[in-house]
């Protein structure tokens, strides 16, 4: 392993290489050396940019958090175009990459890590937590728009599509590392089935 090469942008060298781990072979093999060597540098990289492991884990996490603002924002801007159960669809596919859905297992199997992340400001289960947030501000926008029922309980509804959207994937995932996203037409049907009731004009 290299000691002596300066890392360009060591951070987000670290989190691609754990990114590609955890798309590779799963949480259970995301480990402080597993990282350093996917990045190619000496393990002590991780630890002058980070207070230890989980700190880089939790940071990971935050980091992939953050890029939901851009999908949220797009989302929210697709209100009032196409039809809610093809945008819904469309970014619950983006936001449930394999990488993320991942992630998900890598907070539910750590303890330490969300103990850290609570401590950092996330509630529930981060990254589904923020989806769902994500998918209520949409239902909200096409609510006032008049495409989603007015009496439609939104609250209620973005986050029963996301848990149901997620174990689709995750169990996908499962089966078939990498290359296991359900079809289109899947993720369609379970979007139909949690919002269609609500939805004008589907």
């Amino acid at each position: 392993m290299p000691t002596g090469v300066a890392m360009r942008d060591a951070r987000r060298q670290l989190f691609d290489a754990a990114e590609r781990i955890l798309l590779r072979d799963g949480p259970h093999a995301l480990t402080s050396r597993a990282v350093t060597t996917e990045a190619g540098c000496a393990k002590g990289v991780l630890h002058r940019h980070f207070a230890d492991f989980d700190a880089f884990l939790a940071e990971l996490v935050l980091d992939r958090i953050a890029r939901l603002d851009g999908q949220s924002a797009a989302l929210r801007a697709a209100a009032g175009t196409r039809t809610v159960p093809a945008n819904l669809a469309a970014a619950l596919t983006e936001l449930f990459d394999a990488v993320a859905v991942s992630i998900v297992g890598l907070v539910i199997f750590r303890d330490d890590l969300r103990t850290r992340l609570r401590t950092a400001g996330s509630t529930g289960v981060p990254l589904l937590t923020e989806a769902t947030a994500m998918v209520a501000s949409y239902l909200t926008a096409e609510r006032d728009l008049g495409r989603v029922a007015p009496d439609a309980d939104v609250e209620t509804l973005a986050p029963t599509l996301i848990g149901a959207v997620h174990l689709l994937f995750a169990d996908r995932g499962r089966a078939n590392r990498g290359s296991g996203a359900p079809e289109t037409g899947a993720v369609r049907k379970v979007v139909l089935t949690v919002v269609g009731g609500v939805v004008r004009g589907t």
